[in-house]
């Protein structure tokens, strides 16, 4: 028997609501003037703007050309990955293209010929960017979630990493951690890095395919279960140390250490969006210059993240925007 590796991540789409405007022309007694809110872009579809690594070199199928075993048909080995074939050929560029037709296109790992040795792979996605996730990021395994892996980030474009979450079907044994869920966290734990065992259990059953990072139960701490408490949620950025950090990435790696025996795995991005540019509440507007995403800065601030005062606007230390408070929050516009 022969075993194989192939991936999907999805990422689904969730509007926060508000601060989309940045400022508006308004006349008081003392004549016409800009009033000045805090603002944040809208959601993007920010599968169009990431790159994608894999290693270790040499992991992805098809150099030199082989062939590979189904979970369908195990004992019936004819499909053939080939690299040099478009038709055969899974590079990681099919992660994130569109599904034409139904037909499932996907990386696809070398052959897992040493079982029960591990296949070790590794997923990186990066945006050259700060970005803020506003939805659960879910990554598909077709066949055979693995008994262990870990969801980790960075703030610094990959310069140094951060562990997000742990999965393993033991938590103790792999990662000596007790197993905690999400919804069980309370207000001051909800950025709290854990191990969960709830997605990594192989239950036989093609539809238990899915390992999930779980935002929105995270934001449900502070905004409900129906997420409708939003200036609840708003106000807990502020004030909670850390917690907007959390949410904050310029890439993300997943490391698959060991997998299920029998599984052929798929990753890809939908086409809704479920991030947005991190602005630092000066912007409303993200635009991809350069080669790289561009917060379109306001409040006399300027920077990719709009990180900086502008020339000539810098009486005061530059600060981010603020939530607070509400309905409107406070722009803290340079001077």
């Amino acid at each position: 028997m022969l075993y194989l590796l192939a991936l999907l991540l999805h990422r689904l789409p969730l509007a926060m609501g508000q601060y989309d405007i940045c400022k508006s022309w308004v006349t008081t007694d003392d004549g016409p003037s800009w009033e000045f809110y805090a603002c944040q872009p809208k959601a993007m579809r920010m599968k169009d703007y990431v790159t994608v690594r894999v290693d270790p070199a040499g992991i992805t199928c098809g150099d030199p050309p082989e062939r590979f075993c189904t979970h369908e048909n195990p004992y019936l080995c004819s499909d053939e990955c080939d690299a040099s074939n478009p038709d055969l050929a899974h590079p990681p560029k099919l992660m994130f293209d569109s599904e034409d037709e139904g037909l499932a296109t996907y990386w696809q790992s070398v052959t897992w010929r040493r079982y029960p040795e591990p296949l070790l792979a590794n997923i990186t996605l990066s945006w050259n960017k700060s970005i803020e996730l506003t939805d659960d990021i879910v990554i598909t395994f077709e066949y055979g979630r693995p008994t262990i892996m870990m969801l980790e980030k960075s703030l610094d474009n990959g310069r140094t990493w951060h562990p997000y979450q742990y999965y393993a079907d033991d938590c103790m044994e792999a990662f000596s951690m007790p197993a905690r869920r999400v919804r069980d966290l309370s207000t001051t734990s909800a950025n709290r890095v854990l191990c969960t065992e709830e997605y990594s259990r192989w239950v036989g059953s093609k539809k238990e395919k899915t390992v999930r990072f779980e935002v929105r139960d995270r934001f449900a701490i502070f905004a409900g279960p129906d997420l409708k408490n939003m200036d609840n949620l708003y106000t807990r950025l502020e004030s909670a140390k850390g917690l907007k950090d959390f949410f904050t990435v310029t890439d993300l790696r997943m490391r698959l250490t060991h997998l299920y025996r029998f599984q052929t795995q798929y990753l890809t991005l939908p086409l809704p969006s479920s991030s947005r540019c991190k602005c630092n509440l000066h912007a409303n507007l993200c635009t991809f210059k350069e080669g790289s995403l561009q917060c379109e800065c306001e409040h006399n601030t300027t920077g990719q993240d709009c990180g900086k005062c502008k020339k000539n606007f810098r009486s005061r230390s530059w600060r981010a925007g603020s939530y607070l408070p509400l309905p409107n929050g406070s722009p803290n516009a340079c001077k």
